[in-house]
């Protein structure tokens, strides 16, 4: 662990300790590895066995250059985010079901053919450990638990084209998984100790998560491109910036993060270190994301089916 600086760490304080974090968790062969194992876990999945964690040593004195209100309010607000896991993966598991068997089993299960959840995928099964543990720092930290919320998740909306449905929900997927990678990297820079050891076990889960899903998704769609990505989100965001729950606005996911994570009560530090954490990270995670070669790819997941359709789909 590193040492606690002072109370109120200035932005540059701040900027050194968020640093390491982002060099560490996302060095370009962290990723590699993350994406590598992919189809490993298509043929054997295993859940990623987390350290284990001392509960009763969490203090409040362990949270640094954040209000200890504001942290609680973060903590309600990702616990709320996290929560309705199970929706996350029954979702995303239908927008895939029908083009990539092996990934939709891996975040949704195997369901019986009236549609029962017979077991959960992998992403579930290591996701769902998220909100207990935020849960365990609230009432340590407040003798209180927390009286949940949980986010309404979007509706699956399938149209006549699967392969732009699916593409839309992978965009806005990555993106949530981003965000949270985002979130725990920052936090870990505010906190030492116990509550610093369970964020890096989430920070974990979410940056191999994260890893996956982007990397799968360049396979999937290896015309894609950034004015495609433009275009997709305009049309999301009907033109509009503003959050509609019915609809893969990444506008509106980002609008709804600041809503539950309490941002209005961030000092102009927080803000500004947590947005660096965003373009720091992004710029490494796209870095690494110049190796995701067609031919690299091809050697993980094979060769890519209806190619054309593919195409046709993104031109569309």
């Amino acid at each position: 662990m590193t040492s606690q600086p002072s109370f109120k760490p200035t932005y540059l304080e701040m900027q050194r300790r968020i640093n390491p974090f982002i060099d560490r968790y996302l060095a370009k062969e962290q990723l590699r590895d993350r994406l590598e194992d992919l189809p490993a876990q298509f043929e054997t999945p295993h859940v990623r066995a987390w350290k284990p964690i001392d509960w009763q040593t969490i203090s409040s004195e362990q949270v640094i250059g954040l209000d200890l209100d504001v942290f609680l309010a973060i903590l309600k607000g990702a616990m709320d985010t996290e929560a309705p896991i199970r929706h996350y993966t029954q979702t995303s598991r239908k927008y895939l079901e029908q083009l990539h068997p092996n990934m939709a089993r891996f975040v949704g299960g195997t369901v019986s053919d009236d549609g029962a959840l017979l077991e959960p995928g992998l992403w579930e099964k290591e996701e769902r450990q998220h909100t207990p543990a935020l849960l365990k720092i609230y009432t340590h930290l407040t003798g209180e638990k927390a009286v949940l919320n949980p986010h309404q998740v979007r509706a699956y909306q399938p149209s006549d084209n699967p392969y732009q449905d699916l593409y839309r929900h992978g965009l806005h997927r990555i993106a949530t998984e981003y965000g949270a990678t985002c979130l725990y990297l920052w936090l870990m820079a505010h906190t030492t100790g116990t509550i610093q050891a369970v964020l890096e076990e989430l920070l974990k889960d979410e940056i191999n998560h994260m890893t996956k899903f982007w990397g799968f998704g360049v396979w999937a769609y290896p015309e894609t491109s950034l004015m495609r990505v433009g275009q997709i989100l305009l049309h999301t965001a009907k033109g509009k910036v503003r959050y509609s729950r019915d609809r893969s606005s990444l506008l509106g996911t980002l609008h709804r993060m600041t809503q539950v994570l309490a941002w209005q009560s961030w000092t102009w530090t927080n803000r500004a270190t947590f947005t660096y954490t965003c373009a720091r990270s992004l710029h490494r995670i796209s870095q690494w994301n110049t190796n995701l070669t067609p031919d690299y790819l091809q050697t993980l997941f094979g060769a890519q089916q209806n190619r054309n359709d593919h195409s046709y789909a993104l031109r569309r």
